[in-house]
């Protein structure tokens, strides 16, 4: 019985090579490629040694627990038909990227006339994503001495964001060994908050943000912030305003009174009395009846 060509290949083959190089088997140059979105990327897939001379090639996208094809049958699946192809016979090449493309891609090959007929390996891929404008929260006016917090936070960019605050244009360092010596405040880079513990007139000034990570930056427009001194005179003398006006509405109000003003209309006249009974009409009251009723008597 004559040999098949892939049997005949190995037995040749054989002697020369090594049963290691009878089974496939797979490598990478980047097994963690990471690209900005928008741009295109190879994800590298290299048969490193086989006998097959057409093996099977497939790839797969495991995302979230879930696995579906990129390459099977020869073509492209799904949106990747648009815009992903093979570069030298098993790399996968995809185009325009873009967050949702971040996952594991599996690259399978199957080589029948091989010992070890099956190889894969796990290619992880990182998509970039630049951070977008963030939305920043900034107190228009505070009194001297009191608190004041500053927001900064934006959900687009990946990896997270993290966040710098500017004064006038000037940086606000998170150390504290480098904060001036009479400010009095707390940032976070990883939430973007801002806190001033007890602020100053020094303070005041127009405040923004800048969203960076490894894709790019994007900063919020200037906000600005007002210290003000707090008029204690003025507080007291208006308490005291108040205080005389109060006083003032209660006097005429009592003098009102004495002069009776708001006193309760009474009746003028005499006093109502009773009709006079009729002659010859008796009252009588029941017991069942609760009210009067009259009974007529005639006078012979």
């Amino acid at each position: 019985m004559a040999l098949r060509r892939p049997e005949l290949l190995r037995l040749l083959l054989l002697p020369l090579l090594g049963c290691r190089l009878l089974a496939v088997e797979l490598t990478s140059s980047n097994t963690k490629p990471v690209v900005q979105e928008f741009q295109s990327v190879e994800l590298s897939c290299i048969i490193k040694s086989t006998v097959t001379p057409d093996p099977r090639i497939e790839w797969k996208k495991i995302r979230d627990g879930e696995t579906s094809y990129v390459f099977f049958g020869n073509k492209m699946q799904g949106d990747f038909a648009t815009r992903a192809e093979i570069l030298s016979r098993t790399s996968l090449v995809i185009k325009n990227t873009t967050r949702m493309d971040t996952a594991t891609y599996r690259c399978e090959v199957a080589a029948p006339a091989d010992t070890k007929t099956i190889d894969e390996i796990n290619i992880q891929l990182t998509v970039q994503v630049k951070p977008m404008t963030p939305r920043c929260s900034v107190p228009k006016a505070v009194p001297v001495g009191k608190s004041a917090s500053l927001h900064c936070h934006e959900n687009e960019g990946f990896p997270k964001s993290t966040y710098s605050w500017y004064r006038n244009s000037e940086p606000l360092s998170a150390d504290s060994k480098s904060k001036p010596h009479n400010s009095s405040y707390t940032l976070n880079p990883a939430t973007g908050t801002l806190v001033f513990h007890a602020v100053h007139k020094g303070d005041t000034g127009r405040y923004s943000c800048i969203a960076t990570n490894e894709a790019g930056f994007a900063k919020c427009e200037e906000q600005e912030m007002e210290v003000y001194d707090l008029n204690i005179g003025g507080i007291i003398g208006g308490v005291l305003v108040v205080l005389a006006v109060l006083v003032l509405i209660t006097f005429g109000i009592c003098c009102a009174y004495r002069r009776g003003y708001f006193a309760n209309g009474k009746e003028s006249g005499e006093s109502y009395k009773t009709p006079a009974k009729p002659d010859g009409v008796n009252y009588i009251r029941t017991d069942d009846e609760g009210d009067f009723r009259h009974k007529s008597s005639f006078v012979i």
